[in-house]
Order: structure tokens, then C-alpha cells, then sequence
């Protein structure tokens, strides 16, 4: 632990480092903001799906474009702007769906906030690169931002949750929008993110400013990401499934949750931790092979305890999910590292920014099959089809690690 406290109690790092885990809040806060408030207004939960689609769609699509900028305009203006403008449009939203606005204007507000979403994750990874150096704190660095954006699908919810208690439905959006505003901006006044710079062309780079689409190794790694969110949207709804039907309620969803959240917490920090010889494309098989391991372990464990008490049930499946959650922050790290390492220098911006948009329209790919496959045989049929399809996704790796290495930076 002595090099993330090193870390941490470096101001250049700790202080862009809290702005961008308080701005990326509303990504797990937002589209529950969203569900919450227009349900309540609208006694429904079609419109309130609908919209936090719209939202989804338009980061999805938005996404890479700001992250292309981050590339050629520098981190503040985009980061800065993005902020405010999404923020706008996320209180835009609240407020329209309180004075009972048509749907086509809570859509298109949410189309609005979900395309001038910031590229904060592309944009840290960034700043990692300025402020600390040496290789062993950045690995280190990646690794607890890894750790931080698993924590905020917790913490965020439960924060809503909490306002909930204790204020009207809009004012947890409302809230959501000051945390984005807030933590954007305060980000982009950073040092960190003024100092973020291009990084010079490596000797693979032979056509500046070329799409990072067009090279072999990062469509590898886009690919792996895409079909490791059809696990995690899988795995999601499945849960959320589970402790309905299999618990007896949803008063244990938080721990199922919480497993999956720590497991992955811990293999995150320690891969993070230690350095390792080779290059990491050949351990991300093992990372999603662990992974598809641990969610069929945990449909054949709901099937072998369809039966079994609630009480008996819910420490062997906090068990196994736990067990899951520990191959996902070090994937992440991998691919991370992959896209970095296989991607033109003077777009490593925007190609993170492919990465986050891969695994967005992955998940929400597997949160429209876990429905089918939940409404068919279950929640265990879930958890086995986001291990058949994170199974396929650890072939493609290995068949990667033989491309990646012929295309070497």
C-alpha cells in the first residue's frame, strides 16, 4: 500500500484524482437519477427506460469525439466544457420532467447530456502520464483509477439513494448535475490537466493523427472490451435478478454488489502493485478467462441451490462473486495498457475514449440479453450466458496475444 499513499499524498496527483472520481459519479448516479425522478412523475418505468437510453446512446456516441479533441484542443477547454454543457442539460432534464414536459424533450435533453458527457477516463490516464513519471507509479496509478471507477457504481447509488430519503425525486439529479459541474471544472483548473500534452511519435507511428480504428492492435483490444461489458451487463441485471427471485427481495442487492465491487477492488490493487516481466497482452486471457469462470461458477451454484435457504444461499453466492470481481479491475488494467501501448501517440486520447465507448455499447448489449435470457430460465441462464460470451471473449484474447506481439510499438 506505501506506493498508492505515495501517490495520493502527491498533490499534483491527488487533487485531479478526486475531482475526476467526484465528476464520474453521475455515471453511475445519472441514469438512476433519471429512472428515479421520471417514474415518480410519470407512474412508469417505459418513458423512464427509454430516456436513460437516450443518455446512454448519446455518451456512446459522443464520447470518442471528445476524446479525438482532448488530442488536438488540450484537456481544459474540452473537459471544462463538456462538464458544464452535460451538467445543463442533466438539470434541464429534472427540471422538464417535474413541470410535465413532453417525452420528446426529456429524450432529447437526455441525448444532450449523454453526448456532452466529459471524456474524464481518457483524460486522467493523461494526466498519470505527467505527473508521476516512473513506470512502476503509473501502473500503480492506473490500477487505483481502475479501483475508483468500480467504487463509484456503489457509492454513487448509494448516495441517491440516501438523497431519496430525505428530498423530493429532482433533487437527486439536480445533485448529480452540481457533482459533474463541480468535478469537471475543478479538474480542468488542475495543473495536471493543463500540462497533458501529445506524447512525441514512436517509430511504429508512420501516419500522424490517423484514426485509432485503422490500427490492427487497438480493434484487438476494443473487440476484448466489448465482449468483457456483454459479461458485465450480463452479470448486472442477473444480480439484480437474483436477489428478487433466489433472496427473497432486494435488501441483499447492495451485497451481491458490494462482493463483485470488492473483489474486483482488491485484484486491482494488487495487480497494480507488483511489476511483472512480459507484456500484459499475454495475462489478459487469464484475467477473462477468471472471469467467465466465476460467472458460470455462479449460475451452477443457483441452480445446485435453487432450493436452499436464503441464509444458506447468499454467503456462497457473496463467495463466488467476490471470487469474479477479482479478475475484472486487473482486465481493465490490461486493456488499458494495450490500447496505450498499440495506439498512435498523438491519439492515445480519443483511442481511450474508443475503449470507453466499447465498453458502454457492450454492456448495454448485455443488459438486453440478460433480459431474454432471465425471462426464458432465470437468473442462473444469465449468469451462464455472461460466461459463455465473456468465454468466447478470453479465445479472442488468446488469438490476440499472437497478433499483438507481431505488432509490436
Amino acid at each position: 500500500m506505501r506506493r498508492y499513499l505515495r501517490i495520493l499524498t502527491r498533490r499534483a496527483a491527488a487533487v485531479p484524482f478526486a475531482a475526476a472520481v467526484v465528476a464520474r459519479l453521475p455515471i453511475a448516479m445519472g441514469p438512476l437519477g433519471m429512472v428515479v425522478l421520471i417514474q415518480h412523475v410519470r407512474g412508469g418505468y417505459a418513458v423512464a427506460g427509454v430516456v436513460t437510453a437516450a443518455f446512454g446512446i448519446g455518451a456512446t456516441v459522443g464520447t470518442p469525439g471528445w476524446g479525438g479533441l482532448l488530442d488536438r484542443r488540450g484537456h481544459p477547454q474540452v473537459i471544462g466544457s463538456t462538464s458544464v454543457l452535460s451538467a445543463a442539460c442533466l438539470a434541464a432534464l429534472a427540471v422538464a420532467a417535474v413541470q410535465g414536459a413532453p417525452d420528446a424533450v426529456l429524450i432529447a435533453a437526455a441525448v444532450g447530456a449523454g453526448l456532452t458527457f466529459p471524456p474524464i477516463s481518457p483524460s486522467m490516464r493523461g494526466a498519470w502520464r505527467v505527473v508521476l513519471p516512473g513506470e512502476e507509479d503509473r501502473r500503480a496509478a492506473y490500477a487505483l483509477d481502475a479501483v475508483a471507477v468500480e467504487t463509484i457504481f456503489v457509492v454513487g447509488p448509494l448516495l441517491l439513494s440516501l438523497l431519496l430519503l430525505v428530498t423530493p425525486p429532482v433533487v437527486p439529479l439536480l445533485v448529480t448535475a452540481a457533482l459533474l459541474a463541480a468535478g469537471g471544472v475543478g479538474y480542468a483548473s488542475t495543473g495536471a490537466a493543463r500540462a497533458v500534452r501529445p506524447e512525441p511519435r514512436r517509430p511504429g507511428d508512420d501516419d500522424r493523427g490517423r484514426s485509432p480504428l485503422r490500427d490492427g492492435g487497438v480493434l484487438r483490444a476494443l473487440t476484448v472490451a466489448a465482449g468483457l461489458a456483454i459479461g458485465f451487463g450480463l452479470n448486472d441485471v442477473s444480480i439484480t435478478a437474483t436477489a428478487r427471485e433466489s433472496l427473497g427481495g432486494q435488501a441483499r442487492l447492495g451485497l451481491l454488489f458490494a462482493a463483485v465491487a470488492g473483489g474486483s477492488a482488491v485484484g486491482g490493487l494488487w495487480y497494480g502493485s507488483r511489476a511483472r516481466p512480459g507484456p500484459e497482452h499475454q495475462r489478459l486471457p487469464v484475467a477473462v478467462g477468471g472471469f467467465a469462470a466465476g460467472l458460470t461458477g455462479t449460475g451452477l451454484l443457483l441452480l445446485a441451490g435453487r432450493h436452499a435457504a436464503p441464509s444458506v444461499l447468499l454467503p456462497l453466492l457473496m463467495v463466488v462473486l467476490f471470487a469474479a470481481g477479482l479478475c475484472i479491475a486487473p482486465a481493465l488494467i490490461m486493456l488499458g495498457n494495450i490500447t496505450d501501448h498499440h495506439g498512435a501517440a498523438d491519439r492515445l486520447g480519443e483511442a481511450q475514449a474508443w475503449l470507453n465507448t466499447a465498453f458502454t455499447a457492450g454492456g448495454a448489449l448485455g443488459t438486453a440479453l440478460a433480459g431474454a435470457a432471465i425471462a426464458a430460465a432465470g437468473p442462473a441462464a444469465g449468469f451462464l450466458a455472461g460466461g459463455g460470451a465473456v468465454l468466447l471473449t478470453a479465445a479472442v484474447s488468446v488469438e490476440g496475444t499472437r497478433r499483438w506481439a507481431l505488432s509490436p510499438r
